[in-house]
């Protein structure tokens, strides 16, 4: 979200604080129970239902941004979800998530902030991104004592903020992979998690385009770096695999140890961001235990769908 969006909604909820009793917003804020605040807003939203009238209804559904639905051909979006999850290894386990997750799962875990997330006044949030929805159920599974975890799920996804691309819309498509491990010593286990990854996404996503798909890898842990030379490039050299050390977008306080970009290269030289990836803190954050790894990474179906690929079959 930008910066102008941010203080529009910053200055929205001061002017509406301003019109509440004195005191008002140190209940709301801290001297309800969770239970109570609950049943509070559930309240205000039935009366505001009730007062709705079906011209109302009609209008924010031409006028909303959040309800519209996407102009994707559903029926190409199915024949890629099929595709890869028809080449997904079966060691990956695939999840049906909900729509929804418990409220503050992206700010709990820095991967977002809250106004780029639609809460729900059930103590849930949409589900915005679900590769941190994914880490909540590989943290479970860690301390259940699973000793390493791969999981899938394809989901649409809603986010509040404005993109600057004009086709932008707020809710997508995207099909998503996290893996957790326990640190094996020697960056050993994300070269191993890595690779895992990267051999699926190479070996799916060119199956959709007909243009040349790379991966730009940025490596910030050194160790790591000697893993990739030595066990990450041999084990996959069919794939194009170029280094990207300047990358700063996500570097540091999101993605750890290395990141990458699934990249489709038109013969002009036009490049189209395909997908994104690479290690966090998620599940040594969720286990309280630093020694876990976690990788994920994720395509956009929406973008493998209007791709000029569209002769495949599955």
């Amino acid at each position: 979200m930008t910066d102008e969006i941010s203080g529009s909604g910053r200055s929205a909820a001061q002017r509406a604080w301003s019109r509440l009793p004195p005191g008002a917003q140190s209940v709301l804020e801290t001297g309800l129970s969770p239970t109570d605040l609950q049943s509070l807003q559930l309240d205000l939203s039935r009366t505001r239902a009730h007062r709705t009238t079906p011209a109302g209804v009609r209008r924010r559904w031409q006028q909303d941004r959040f309800v519209q639905p996407s102009p994707i051909n559903p029926r190409r979006l199915a024949e890629v979800d099929l595709h890869l999850w028809r080449l997904l290894p079966p060691d990956f386990e695939g999840l049906a998530l909900s729509p929804v997750t418990p409220l503050g799962t992206c700010a709990a875990l820095g991967a977002t902030d809250q106004n780029r997330v639609l809460s729900t006044v059930r103590s849930t949030e949409v589900v915005s991104d679900q590769t941190n929805v994914l880490a909540l159920e590989a943290a479970r599974q860690r301390l259940a004592g699973r000793a390493e975890i791969h999981l899938a799920a394809s989901h649409r996804v809603l986010r509040n903020q404005v993109f600057s691309h004009p086709d932008a819309r707020p809710h997508f498509e995207l099909f998503a992979l996290v893996s957790s491990a326990a640190d094996s010593g020697s960056a050993r286990t994300e070269a191993d998690l890595l690779v895992k990854h990267l051999r699926f996404w190479g070996e799916a996503v060119p199956t959709l385009v007909d243009q040349e798909v790379l991966v730009e890898l940025t490596v910030i842990d050194t160790a790591l770096g000697e893993r990739i030379r030595d066990t990450v490039q041999p084990e996959l050299p069919a794939l194009h695999i170029r280094a990207a050390p300047g990358r700063t977008q996500g570097i540091g306080n999101y993605y750890r140890s290395a990141a990458f970009k699934i990249m489709m290269c038109s013969d002009d030289g036009h490049q189209t961001e395909l997908g994104d990836g690479g290690f966090t803190a998620w599940t040594a954050a969720l286990t309280a235990n630093a020694k876990e790894r976690c990788l994920i990474s994720c395509v956009s179906s929406e973008r493998l769908a209007q791709s000029t690929g569209h002769d495949h079959q599955t």
